[in-house]
């Protein structure tokens, strides 16, 4: 998405804007302070994951949650069709692109196809806001980043964790300490943002404004989808290589869809809950912008 957005920008402007990236954590480590970072104007441009500063993202967290999407194309165009109800968490920055990666796998140490393998499975979610959710399947949620995930199922900290198709294959490599690949459950997701510093983007000239304005938003948001989508086709291939070579070392199952309804049917139980916690903090319309998402 990066690589896009510096030769859209270059281009347009015939090489008088250009955007020099600073990646892992060059300038700043630790992805909490992302959004600070661009609030204060440490760095131009940050990307970061909404789900590490909640607070500060309290309606972007809804689009984190089982719906109609399967993918993060679906997700994150779902999202910049109802931005109306997200526009104000941003007003500190000058948006560029929010959209989101998909969680549809559980990679496990053990069978978690049916509610009842679920019964009791230390789980880790894509975010802690879906805790009810993992709850009410009957799985006890684990909070641990994606860097700790290998070491947690080689060691059985962990029994399972939400993963996309990429982090089955490098870097990642969760097939190499899973015993169970699980498909066909219902997906969650992390939201990510591109935001810039306000001032930056004041400062800039009308016709580089105009430039960064043409290219923010939807036509981001696309790429920055696609990216995520696109690194699960191709782990997607790797896996079915795997799969089909006969020495994969893990078991590929699908969930039946007698276990998916069960499946379902948990998720809106713990959907409930999520929404009356919205409501206690006076957030009275999440049931609406969950629906809208959803449509």
């Amino acid at each position: 998405m990066f690589t896009w957005f510096a030769n859209e920008i270059e281009e347009r402007s015939g090489g008088t804007l250009t955007m020099k990236l600073y990646p892992a954590g060059q300038l700043g480590a630790g992805p909490v302070q992302q959004y600070k970072r661009a609030v204060e104007g440490v760095a131009d441009i940050t990307f970061g994951v909404s789900a590490y500063t909640p607070a500060l993202f309290p309606k972007s967290m809804l689009p984190i949650l089982p719906g109609k999407a399967n993918n993060a194309n679906e997700s994150t165009n779902a999202i910049w069709e109802n931005w109306n109800h997200f526009a104000d968490e941003y007003n500190d920055v000058k948006v560029l692109a929010v959209g989101t990666v998909v969680g549809n796998l559980l990679a496990a140490t053990k069978d978690v196809s049916t509610m009842k393998g679920l019964d009791g499975v230390k789980l880790v979610p894509f975010a802690a806001m879906t805790t009810p959710i993992v709850e009410a399947l009957g799985a006890v949620p684990v909070q641990m980043p994606v860097t700790e995930m290998y070491t947690g199922l080689s060691t059985g900290t962990i029994d399972s964790t939400t993963a996309s198709y990429n982090n089955i294959t490098m870097p990642w490599n969760f097939w190499d300490v899973s015993t169970h690949i699980v498909e066909n459950v219902p997906a969650t997701f992390a939201v990510t943002y591109a935001v810039m510093n306000k001032e930056r983007y004041m400062g800039l000239s009308d016709e580089h404004r105009t430039i960064i304005d043409e290219v923010a938003g939807l036509p981001m948001l696309l790429e920055l989808a696609a990216s995520f989508d696109n690194a699960d086709d191709v782990s997607r291939g790797l896996i079915e290589e795997r799969l089909a070579s006969g020495d994969a070392g893990f078991e590929w199952v699908v969930v039946t869809d007698e276990e998916r309804a069960k499946m379902d049917a948990a998720v809106a139980d713990g959907l409930e809950v999520i929404f009356a916690d919205y409501e206690s903090r006076g957030i009275s319309n999440a049931r609406e912008i969950y629906n809208d998402l959803n449509k």
